[in-house]
């Protein structure tokens, strides 16, 4: 999540600030390392702890959507990612994949009641969907594997932690007001920038140990700033369902940054790009 910038707290309360502040970078910190020795592990852990992460996600979807009967709709739900996660793991084809999936979305979507929760419910699982199954896709893959896995963390974290240190520095004119009050312009590019200069560092220290994107270190340069763009794209709207549904965090699951919502609104942007593009490759002669 590219993080609020600026503060709206008056000068004589620096001190809860600062112990918020502190919170927040132990916190991205534990899950930075989580993040990062699971992918290194690679195989069932790492697929495990991207469906936890779907789950999560999905979970706090329908809870903030006020989806009925809630606990009966997330069961489902997450017993259909449960299923597909499997199926990923034993190798399965993608047309069972599909199937299966299919069949989990249209069970979960009909035990809601009236139109306005089956479209509540049936967004939610396809929201979690791209979080659960496109890391370990990407870290599956022969021509992305750890590099490309480890690329888009760097283009988020970039994007984030420099989006929010500079729009707290250099302040200036709003993002966008009526949806997240607080980010600025300044914010946006310096993420922008950063995340053009972690991918390409990440691209070029993968040359060092002889693995390769499947670009040069320009292309790089220009992927990273499309996926910049679209990591605050896709935090600006998780910031819209929230002002939507009144509620300022998606839930309190992780100290100093809410929900795991919150926290992969940008990543969840990011890995809809890399489906996307793996799938015109797929299908595309």
């Amino acid at each position: 999540m590219v993080s609020d910038q600026g503060s709206s707290l008056p000068s004589g309360s620096n001190a809860a600030p600062s112990k918020e502040l502190t919170k927040r970078i132990l916190s991205a910190l534990v899950m930075v390392a989580i993040a990062l020795v699971a992918a290194y592990w690679g195989g069932w852990p790492f697929a495990l702890f991207w469906l936890a992460a779907g789950i999560a996600i999905m979970v706090e979807w329908t809870r903030m959507t006020g989806v009925e009967p809630r606990l009966l709709v997330q069961g489902i739900f997450g017993l259909g990612l449960a299923v597909l996660t499997g199926l990923f793991l034993l190798g399965k084809g993608l047309g069972l994949f599909v199937a299966v999936g299919l069949f989990f979305l249209v069970a979960g979507t009909l035990l809601t009641r009236g139109t306005t929760d089956r479209i509540w419910a049936a967004t939610g699982f396809l929201y979690a969907w791209p979080v659960a199954f496109v890391p370990p896709i990407v870290r599956e893959h022969p021509e992305l594997g750890l590099l490309g896995l480890l690329w888009m963390f760097a283009v988020v974290w970039a994007t984030d932690v420099a989006a929010y240190f500079t729009g707290r520095t250099l302040g200036g004119p709003k993002l966008c007001p009526p949806i997240s009050p607080k980010k600025t312009w300044s914010g946006f590019i310096g993420g922008v920038v950063a995340a053009a200069l972690g991918g390409v560092l990440v691209a070029w220290a993968g040359r060092k140990f002889g693995l390769n994107l499947p670009f040069g270190l320009l292309g790089t340069a220009a992927v990273s700033i499309i996926a910049s763009v679209a990591s605050q794209i896709g935090d600006l709207g998780e910031s819209a369902l929230k002002r939507h549904c009144n509620v300022k965090d998606s839930s309190h699951l992780i100290p100093g940054h809410g929900g795991v919502m919150d926290r992969l609104d940008g990543f969840w942007a990011v890995c809809l790009i890399v489906a996307a593009v793996l799938s015109a490759i797929r299908f595309i002669p």
